[in-house]
């Protein structure tokens, strides 16, 4: 069984930086994309980064675009998302998505396995 567990989160000002890590257990990471999703107080759930097997193609949420960077070490079964100048609109619970298929989609419904979430908080 797929078991994927995000950490990084934290409270930084606006402006910050953070580095979000998923680390995936259960296989070891083999042929498949992985994504970013997040979900802010009181919204639905939003795409926000995808990368493909390779690292060689990537997708990004058009507000985060020249701010974030999806990134993947394969011989360390983890995926990353470094996040510059923070935004208090960035805030929201952040999740790593796991997808059995090589190519990216900004799809949710086209991922497989989930973590828990890790809590991003900007304040102004």
């Amino acid at each position: 069984q797929v078991q994927l567990l995000e950490s990084g989160g934290g409270l930084v000002h606006a402006g910050g930086s953070l580095t979000l890590s998923c680390g995936v257990s259960g296989r070891t990471i083999y042929n498949n994309a992985m994504g970013w999703f997040r979900q802010p107080p009181g919204k639905e759930r939003e795409f926000v980064a995808a990368i493909n097997w390779s690292g060689h193609t990537t997708d990004y949420l058009d507000s985060v675009k020249g701010r974030f960077t999806i990134s993947r070490d394969n011989t360390k079964n983890t995926v990353y998302l470094q996040m510059n100048d923070l935004r208090p609109e960035d805030t929201a619970n952040y999740y790593c998505a796991f997808r059995y298929p090589s190519e990216i989609t900004i799809d949710s419904t086209e991922y497989q396995y989930w973590g828990q979430g890790t809590q991003v908080t900007v304040s102004s």
